[in-house]
């Protein structure tokens, strides 16, 4: 019954949702590529290649997610060498950092719309033998069809913030039916088996595996750079960093006046700052200048131009983790001027000392691991966040035992996307 009044409502819910959906679309870019997909109309091409095999399909919605089910495919592809996937996502970065890192054997698509038509459709030429959902991508029509077409569906890597668990908990009447389908969830804390046993799931379905997110394993060495000369790589690996990872709107201006304070005190201090949506990097840019500061896009830095930027702005999507390795001392963005927080954990693989704001509901249970054992700092305000990057730049010692633990901390996630995908396999 409550399928047949989500169907019901889903158009019209469609149409108060199109306008900011398809604006978002918009500025982010993108969004005509195999626009088809999202409404189940797929080409000759793909039709013909699906035909002929049966794939796992992943579905993930932006960049972090995407990163996870690559991470995770890896994995599976190990245990299963004539594995074929499909991946899923909903966003124009996601599908575009899938298409640039997937293998040939993974086939990247946009994620469906969840109407059962388009579901329907979607099902027909994917032919999924199984489906994993990465982290909080439950759908209803998703869902039904795989339970009703017997086909293994788990939600990996499962993450509910405290606000979703509230939430969940307010509609747990509509929820349940669809979460107790789930043939697997793979969490990511101890806690979380009573939390999602809670919202109707059978406890032998629940599996605490860690983090893939949080998993060092197979993270390898991301600090190589290509793209950029050696002159103008030169500027920035030679002198301190102050790195701004996927900030928000207001962040960048903040790190500036940060970076121009400290910038007395330390003459070689260089900014480097990586927006998390980069269709922002006019508005971004243009603040930065205000304040006189000599900005280059890592694109232009590429050239052999002299001029030794004050700023370098990142302006390719899916290379952050390959830039971490030449910052000094990282703030970690979404976590000051906005909330949720981003991933900490690709700073830390990469040995730099981690500083975030005081939002980081996202990854709440690992923020506060990592500031009550010493292995990241937690500002709560603008004065406070100099001077810990203060603190960082001046002493090497108290950078160095800050990484230590915090890679302490991360040991516990080791072997996450290993034992998940254990637990996938015998799904079969």
């Amino acid at each position: 019954m409550i399928r047949i009044i989500y169907n019901l409502l889903w158009p019209l819910g469609l149409l108060f949702f199109l306008p900011g959906y398809l604006l978002k679309m918009f500025r982010r870019g993108g969004y005509r590529e195999k626009f088809g997909q999202r409404v189940g109309i797929y080409g000759a091409d793909v039709r013909t290649r699906s035909a002929k095999l049966k794939s796992t399909w992943l579905h993930a919605v932006s960049v972090g997610e995407v990163t996870v089910a690559l991470k995770l495919a890896g994995a599976l592809r190990a245990l299963e060498p004539d594995l074929h996937c499909v991946l899923t996502t909903t966003t124009t970065t996601g599908f575009a950092l899938a298409n640039k890192n997937a293998p040939s054997w993974i086939e990247v698509m946009y994620t469906p719309l969840d109407f059962w038509p388009i579901m329907r459709r979607a099902f027909a030429v994917i032919r999924p033998v199984r489906i994993l959902l990465i982290e909080a991508e439950i759908w209803p029509n998703l869902v039904a069809e795989a339970h009703g077409r017997r086909i293994p569906i788990a939600l990996v890597n499962a993450r509910l913030s405290p606000r979703s668990e509230t939430r969940f908990r307010l509609f747990r009447f509509l929820v349940a039916p669809t979460f107790r389908l789930l043939d697997l969830i793979c969490v990511q804390e101890p806690e979380d088996v009573d939390r999602w046993q809670q919202l109707g799931v059978e406890r032998t379905r629940i599996r605490h595996t860690g983090s893939i997110k949080y998993d060092p394993t197979g993270l390898g060495d991301r600090t190589n750079i290509q793209g950029i000369s050696a002159s103008n790589l030169d500027a920035f690996v030679e002198r301190l960093v102050l790195f701004g990872g996927s900030t928000h709107r207001g962040e960048e201006e903040i790190l500036a006046k940060v970076f121009l304070k400290l910038r007395q005190q330390f003459p070689s201090l260089r900014l480097f700052i990586a927006p998390r949506h980069v269709e922002r990097l006019r508005e971004i840019r243009a603040q930065l200048k205000a304040l006189s500061l000599n900005v280059r896009l890592t694109s232009e830095a590429a050239s052999d131009d002299e001029t030794k930027p004050d700023c370098l702005l990142l302006d390719a999507t899916g290379e952050l983790q390959f830039w971490y390795g030449i910052a000094t001392v990282v703030f970690v963005g979404k976590s000051l001027t906005a909330h949720g927080g981003q991933n900490p954990v690709e700073p830390i693989v990469a040995g730099k000392p981690v500083i975030f704001g005081p939002h980081m509901e996202n990854f709440a249970t690992l923020a506060q691991t990592l500031v009550a054992k010493n292995g990241a700092i937690q500002v709560l305000d603008v004065e406070q966040l100099e001077r810990a990057a203060e603190k960082l730049l001046r002493n090497n010692e108290a950078r160095r035992l800050l990484v230590q633990s915090a890679e302490a901390v991360l040991t516990q996630h080791r072997g996450a996307t290993a034992r998940t995908a254990q637990l996938i396999v015998a799904l079969n």
